[in-house]
């Protein structure tokens, strides 16, 4: 049965509606979001949902099973390393430093790369074919060797880690950013600034840039899986976050000690990343597609 309507007129969606429009229609895109939702939800109130401290040691329950395992308990649902660590807990640190410090890093590298993109895109002549031919020298680069590089530089940490990953991720904003504002030069909306007396600050800021929004999301989620990956892999290495920190290429670096023995101590943490990287995924693909969608309509 059909609903009743008032007022017999067509609806009209805006670009963000029919966007979502769009991106529902996609059930293995929708499934992602929710995954990836459960993953701010641990990141946001893991304090609170943590049953133990991830760095508190107990030498009375090392290497516990999981509960599903016959050895296992409920004490203890993703059971202890070989410190007696609760899993559980350390794992959802884990995803809350490993997930919440890549969402930092994509801002960071997202702010500096369209700054440095939109200029780039402005300029003429020499300085912007220096500009592109070493962004494209760049970006043939693997990301997470330009951040061994820089971490070979600088030296291993957490920190350097960021800021290594920072500086590998924002050719490619810079290189989109300046891409797509060399194509809005050309068009009549930017002529007509042109005309109106704007400079070429306001033309970036409030004719140009607030047209990217979409574009920025589908990057920044590309970005995040790679910041993700790189910061475990870079953490797996010793390269980043340190011992006994609850980070999960750290974490995986850790229980391959003990991978024959107690093999959760690597596959819980491995399986939390997958997940990540699947969900983030996903959702990049369902984006894309819905924007896609959205202009051929």
């Amino acid at each position: 049965m059909s609903r009743f309507n008032l007022y017999q007129e067509e609806f009209h969606p805006s670009p963000l509606q029919h966007t979502w429009l769009e991106f529902r229609e996609n059930h293995i895109a929708v499934v992602g979001l929710l995954c990836f939702l459960f993953f701010v939800i641990v990141i946001v109130l893991c304090p609170i949902l943590a049953p133990y401290n991830p760095l508190t040691q107990n030498i009375d329950a090392i290497l516990i099973p999981p509960a599903w395992d016959d050895n296992g308990g409920i004490m203890n649902l993703f059971g202890t390393d070989a410190l007696g660590r609760d899993l559980l807990s350390r794992v959802m640190y884990g995803c809350r430093m490993t997930f919440g410090i890549s969402i930092l890093l994509v801002l960071v590298a997202m702010i500096i790369g369209v700054t440095l993109g939109a200029i780039a895109g402005m300029s003429k002549g020499v300085r912007s074919s220096v500009v592109n031919h070493t962004l494209d020298s760049v970006m043939a680069i693997p990301t997470l060797l330009i951040a061994i590089i820089i971490i070979a530089i600088v030296g291993t940490g957490l920190v350097n880690s960021m800021w290594a990953i920072v500086l590998a991720l924002t050719p490619q904003f810079i290189h989109h950013t300046r891409d797509f504002v060399k194509q809005e030069r050309k068009k009549e909306y930017v002529m007509a600034a042109k005309l109106d007396g704007a400079t070429p600050l306001q033309i970036v800021t409030r004719s140009i840039l607030p047209n990217m929004g979409e574009i920025l999301v589908v990057q920044g989620t590309l970005a995040l899986s790679i910041a993700i990956l790189d910061i475990s892999a870079l953490g797996f290495l010793n390269l980043g976050a340190q011992p006994p920190s609850p980070e999960l290429g750290t974490m995986l670096s850790e229980g391959i000690e003990v991978a024959y023995i107690a093999p959760w101590s690597i596959a819980l943490p491995g399986f939390a990343i997958f997940l990540m990287m699947i969900s983030i995924n996903l959702v990049g693909d369902g984006l894309r597609s819905a924007l896609r969608n959205r202009l051929l309509h």
